[in-house]
């Protein structure tokens, strides 16, 4: 594990240890041993491949996953992945855990069927530190915290996983629910029009919990991936065609919508169809944001695509009406005339919807955020994004996931 130096290695270990009364060691992608530490129960059958295990576990649910090794000793790993490319993980001590209702022979016991030397195996079990259940597992999500804290890493894969994982387990509570309610029946068009009305107002959390209510409904009429793929490509038509009627400049969703139908096509299994919608829903949302307050000048549709596509940099209003090719004066009335809004103001209101993203979605720091979506001031994005979201970005995203 080259990329991690050993002082990152003594860091994170260090602060790891001070927070949580955890000691860890590093592992590269292989399951080698990356830090010159012992390991008491390294010499348990099969424990390598069960590390290896979970640290695929851990990056395909993004979070750290919990183990035992043998019944009443638990460990943990956390997976390191920095920009998509996994580089291998962060291992907890092995701990006794309180309450296991097993006895302590039953477990040097195990220890010795798992292959460690009889006469060693009661000293290594009492060499082991004593953890309640809850906190051990506790300590590896601070532990995860406090590595990509000081590495400055990009858990970008993680954190999708940790999103799809979510957005499943959102989904398969609607269908619980659906289930004790007697469900069954298909949605309802009402649905529909309730789906559109929440994503024209900007309320995408109450759109994706109505999309959860209607996908819940779907799979309980019929569980048939076929069936199933053919009426979330239906649903998608439905949303596209409405939009557009109510506003003909939304025409280019229907580019995205073949977009959206090949990835829906592609899935293979119920969760990789409901993922996939949901991407669609997302993408539908910034279309319908971006475009549904304008209803009459193909200039300004333009003027907005170009926007969207470029606010991450310097963007001035002269700039846009030379892409557009009116002048800037022109430009400007269209654009307040259609939305209500300047030019000024859509360039900022889009650069915190993004940022909103980025702080759902990644674990960013609030200045890179900044400076990501094209503020070239941290305090000046802190204090916009209070005055359009109505707090700052550190509590949004405390309030979004606690």
């Amino acid at each position: 594990m080259a990329i991690l130096s050993k002082r990152l290695q003594a860091d994170v270990s260090r602060k790891v240890l001070k927070e949580t009364l955890v000691s860890v060691s590093f592992l590269d992608a292989a399951g080698n041993k990356a830090t010159d530490v012992s390991d008491a129960l390294y010499g348990v059958r099969d424990l390598r491949r069960r590390r290896n295990y979970a640290l695929q576990q851990s990056i395909n649910i993004g979070e750290p996953y919990f183990f035992e090794v043998v019944p009443g000793v638990g460990t943990w790993v956390v997976g390191l992945e920095n920009n998509r490319m996994i580089h291998g993980s962060m291992v907890a001590q092995e701990v006794r855990l309180l309450k296991s209702g097993i006895s302590d022979q039953t477990i040097v016991d195990v220890l010795i069927s798992k292959g460690i030397a009889s006469a060693d195996a009661e000293a290594v079990y009492d060499s082991l530190p004593v953890f309640d259940r809850e906190a051990f597992v506790a300590a590896s999500v601070k532990a995860k915290e406090v590595f990509y804290g000081l590495s400055g890493w990009q858990p970008v894969l993680i954190e999708e996983k940790r999103r799809q994982a979510l957005q499943q387990e959102q989904l398969n509570r609607a269908i619980h629910e659906r289930r004790e309610q007697g469900g069954g029946a298909l949605y309802a068009f009402e649905k529909e029009r309730q789906l559109l009305s929440n994503i024209r107002a900007g309320d995408r959390n109450q759109a994706r919990r109505i999309l959860n209510d209607m996908l819940a409904n779907i799979y309980l009429s019929s569980p048939k991936l076929v069936v199933l793929r053919a009426r979330s490509i239906e649903l998608m038509s439905c949303l596209s065609r409405a939009a557009i009627e109510d506003n003909p400049l939304l025409e280019p969703l229907i580019e995205r919508n073949h977009r959206w139908t090949e990835a829906l096509l592609e899935a293979t299994s119920f969760e990789d169809l409901s993922l996939s919608l949901m991407s669609a829903l997302d993408d539908f949302c910034d279309g319908i944001y971006l475009h549904g307050v304008n209803r009459s000048n193909e200039h300004v549709r333009k003027a907005l695509d170009y926007i969207r596509a470029e606010h991450a940099r310097a963007l001035s209003v002269s700039e846009v009406a030379r892409h557009v090719g009116l002048s800037e004066s022109r430009l400007s009335h269209l654009v307040k005339e259609c939305t209500g809004r300047t030019m000024i103001q859509i360039v900022r209101d889009v650069r915190i919807r993004q940022a909103q993203h980025l702080l759902e979605r990644s674990s960013m720091s609030c200045s890179e955020i900044a400076y990501a979506v094209g503020f070239s001031d941290q305090s000046y994005f802190i204090k916009q994004f209070r005055k359009t979201v109505g707090r700052t970005p550190a509590r949004y995203r405390q309030r979004r996931f606690g």
